[in-house]
């Protein structure tokens, strides 16, 4: 049974740095994309950022582009996402996924290429 935990949010000044850790267990983590989505209060779930199996290609929403970088670590199953110049529309709670087919990618990303969740971290930008 996949399990994906996710760590790292809390509330941070506009301007500021978080970085969101997600372990992941019960599947070969290494052969499938991972992606970060948030959900503000009010809002329908979005795409936020999703690495390959290999590491080698990313792709971020326009949104968090230049702000933040997703990466991972095949070796400790964890997939990472470091959140720069953070403004408060950031404000939200940020979920992490694995990607539902092995060796998969796709552009845009949606959330029927991913079939795991985590049970997220909330992030806190205030003015």
């Amino acid at each position: 049974q996949v399990q994906l935990v996710e760590s790292g949010g809390g509330l941070v000044q506009a301007g500021g740095s978080l970085r969101l850790d997600c372990a992941a267990s019960g599947r070969t983590f290494s052969r499938y994309v991972m992606g970060w989505f948030r959900q503000a209060p009010g809002k329908e779930r979005e795409f936020v950022a999703a690495i390959t199996w290999s590491g080698d290609s990313t792709y971020n929403a326009d949104s968090v582009k230049g702000r933040f970088t997703i990466s991972r670590d095949n070796a400790k199953n964890t997939v990472y996402l470091q959140m720069n110049s953070l403004k408060p529309e950031d404000t939200a709670v940020y979920y992490c996924a694995l990607g539902a087919y092995a060796y998969y990618s796709r552009r845009p990303y949606r959330e029927s290429d991913f079939n795991s969740w985590g049970q997220g971290t909330q992030v806190s930008v205030s003015s």
